[in-house]
């Protein structure tokens, strides 16, 4: 087949792509590269800048692009809103899509209409980016992001590609829970891709010889939302009671070929608190053999059938449940090297990118309606 796959978060379309042409299909990426992580593309979609000049610039090169966005079998766009442009202006570029390919799916990967309302209207998860229970976590971010999916331009863009594409994919438990109400027939979930990294299977093993090492990776605007400060909070405890066992590898901002390579020499990695599951960038540190602290909840073993591994740490989303999870590896070092080996499997059974490539065939040559 001949398939476009549409903008980019945290790797999944590359990755996903370079599974599809293991399995003899062709496979065009355009992204912006999912702004300063510089992921890899076919088709360059970065926007220079928000001025005038560089807009009317950007502009035209879209257009030009857009031009040889057809005759695909398949196009998957990664979200509602693929490109960086205000919602209002993707509507077309939509159209577009639908008008000059045969079958256009929609990825549910990230923060979207339905995930907020899910998120918010209760019911569904215990806790999450927008809730704690019952009290709303509230921040400017989250204002903006509920203004935006609930009731601006975005929500409304959202509602439309959700109900007219030929098929949506989840790629963690929380998406499919937030969609299946409204989209049954035409949800599925599939794992985010993931490869394998067998120039990696050598590790120094934890057995209290040295320190174990903590990957945290920082982003500024997102660390309170992710809830990485609380869990540098947790960590910089545990360091204080045992200096000598702990080492801290704190990364922020980083470009992604940089961020692996500083992810590679390290044991533990602190993801989101508020997740139910490792998505991309928990995902790809199991693949390397790092141990995950974060959403590991039961949720998240159900959806992939896994009835055996459970690699994650799993801690609830507080300070002191986070300080007792890292000292419990601290004072048991071997644990880790335990759970690095099931992480590693746990990868091979459900993220392999070509396992995960093969199933997005299936369902897309299920759902594919013939041309529009």
């Amino acid at each position: 087949m001949k398939i476009l796959l549409l903008g980019d978060y945290s790797n999944v379309h590359a990755t996903l792509a370079d599974g599809l042409r293991q399995l003899g299909h062709t496979v065009v990426v355009a992204s912006d590269g999912d702004s300063w992580k510089g992921y890899p593309r076919d088709v360059d979609l970065r926007r220079k800048s928000l001025g005038l000049l560089d807009s009317l610039v950007y502009c035209l090169r879209l257009w030009r692009s857009f031009r040889r966005f057809r005759g695909f079998d398949v196009v998957q766009i990664i979200n509602p809103v693929f490109l960086p442009l205000k919602a209002e202006h993707i509507w077309r570029y939509y159209a577009q899509l639908r008008r000059h390919n045969r079958a256009v799916f929609m990825g549910a990967f990230g923060m979207d209409h339905y995930y907020v309302k899910g998120c918010l209207e209760g019911g569904i998860f215990k806790y999450s980016d927008f809730m704690m229970g019952d009290v709303e976590r509230r921040s400017a971010d989250n204002d903006i992001w509920k203004e935006d999916w609930l009731f601006g331009e975005k929500g409304r863009l959202n509602q439309f590609v959700a109900s007219d594409c030929d098929g949506i994919i989840s790629g963690l438990y929380e998406y499919q829970a937030c969609y299946e109400k409204e989209f049954p027939q035409k949800l599925t979930f599939i794992p985010f891709p993931i490869k394998e990294k067998s120039d990696l299977l050598s590790r120094e093993k934890c057995d209290g010889s040295r320190p174990i090492r903590f990957f945290v990776g920082i982003q500024k605007a997102r660390s309170a939302y992710k809830g990485t400060d609380v869990m540098l909070s947790a960590l910089e405890r545990v360091k204080a009671l045992y200096p000598e066992r702990v080492e801290i590898i704190k990364v922020e901002s980083v470009p992604f070929d940089e961020y692996q390579h500083l992810m590679n020499n390290s044991d533990v990695i602190l993801d989101q608190l508020y997740s139910y599951t490792p998505a991309m960038n928990a995902l790809e540190a199991m693949s390397r053999g790092l141990v995950v602290v974060g959403g590991g909840e039961p949720e998240n073993y159900a959806i992939l059938g896994e009835e055996k591994l459970r690699p994650i740490v799993n801690v609830s989303p507080n300070e002191d449940a986070v300080f007792q999870a890292l000292k419990e590896l601290v004072k048991n070092p071997e644990r880790v090297s335990d759970l690095s080996a099931q992480s590693r499997e746990y990868i091979h059974l459900h993220h392999n990118h070509i396992k995960v490539a093969q199933q997005y065939l299936e369902f897309w040559n299920k759902n594919r309606v013939g041309p529009h």
